[in-house]
């Protein structure tokens, strides 16, 4: 295992104080318990989003953090789920009086620590919503969750969410909206490469090199199916079929199109795979009106790429293209 740390069991601490001085100016860093909360929180009268889960997945959730998008997010353990007391505090936190969104993946720790963090929110007072996503197609359940994974529309949800949630938007329209985006995303992802937890010191399971994994999960959990190496066009097309298929989606469509990468996966691979992607829906008669290319939510080192394709409406066209200032994802004014 080569990785730029120090010792496992610290990455997590040193990752957070890392961020904390490089975003001074977007976030704060709360340790004991850990979240992270845009630094002008609470936004009094403002519907606040808290989102979290394992590290490992960066940007994903940390990197959110900030105007346009979450108000604050909670880092477990690599892999893990965050714990219902850092859950709540992060709610307390960033509470503006006016409903709190919990979004949240259909992991299974992830959910029933939020629930129970809700719960205990709830009875303080703070007005408190939820929503789970699950928009990964390849596999109904899988090591971590009952029903489908929560993957790349979390990332389409928090921003748009985040979007509506600055420009004053009430909480049930948030709340809405949120299941709406849910609703109306799919995905799928594969692996080239195993990721290599560093507290296991090895990968997490074994791929020849002529080898990827189809459907696989965020956590390395196994996919639809293991098989030889394809060209990207062929990858792409093998990725794209299912999720247009599932919604399904239908010519005429106005979408979102996000090819993201997991981690070890060059920004150029990612291109390639982009360019075949808008290819295989102009075929299909959608209109690809907004994108998104890059590594947003990762699996740690693992070499891969997953696509998710949004049905969109104007109100979440409009959440999507409202200005974002996080660490990670920043545009508008």
């Amino acid at each position: 295992m080569k990785k730029l740390i120090n010792a496992p069991e610290h990455v997590v601490a040193e990752a957070l104080e890392g961020m904390a001085f490089a975003h001074a100016d977007l976030i704060r860093v709360n340790r004991d318990p850990d979240f992270i909360a845009r630094a002008d929180a609470p936004v009094r009268g403002k519907v606040a989003l808290v989102s979290g889960g394992g590290s490992g997945h960066e940007p994903m959730h940390g990197g959110f953090v900030g105007r346009g998008m979450l108000d604050a997010a909670c880092p477990g353990a690599v892999f893990t789920s965050p714990t219902p007391d850092q859950m709540l505090e992060a709610t307390k936190a960033v509470d503006g009086g006016v409903g709190v969104l919990h979004i949240v993946k259909n992991y299974t720790g992830d959910v029933l620590n939020f629930e129970m963090a809700a719960d205990l929110a709830r009875e303080e007072g703070i007005d408190v919503h939820a929503v789970v996503i699950d928009d990964d197609v390849a596999v109904k359940d899988s090591l971590y969750t009952a029903g489908r994974r929560g993957v790349g529309a979390t990332v389409l949800a928090e921003k748009i969410c985040g979007g509506m949630a600055e420009a004053g938007a009430p909480v049930d329209h948030v709340v809405d909206l949120c299941r709406a985006v849910n609703g109306a995303a799919r995905s799928m992802g594969l692996a080239l490469t195993p990721c290599t937890v560093p507290h296991a010191g090895k990968p997490s399971f074994d791929l020849a090199e002529d080898e990827m994994e189809f459907g696989i999960g965020i956590h390395g959990e196994p996919g639809r199916r293991r098989m030889k190496l394809e060209p990207a066009d062929r990858i792409a097309e093998m990725l794209m079929e299912p999720i247009l298929e599932d919604l399904p989606f239908r010519r005429g469509d106005d979408i979102l199109l996000f090819v993201n990468g997991m981690g070890g996966t060059p920004l150029i691979e990612l291109y390639v795979v982009y360019r075949a992607a808008e290819a295989i829906a102009a075929k299909h008669g959608l209109a690809v009106s907004c994108r998104l290319v890059g590594s947003y939510m990762t699996s740690l080192d693992m070499a891969g790429v997953s696509i998710t394709a949004l049905r969109l409406d104007d109100t979440m066209r409009k959440g999507w293209d409202a200005p974002v200032i996080t660490p990670a994802l920043r545009w508008g004014g």
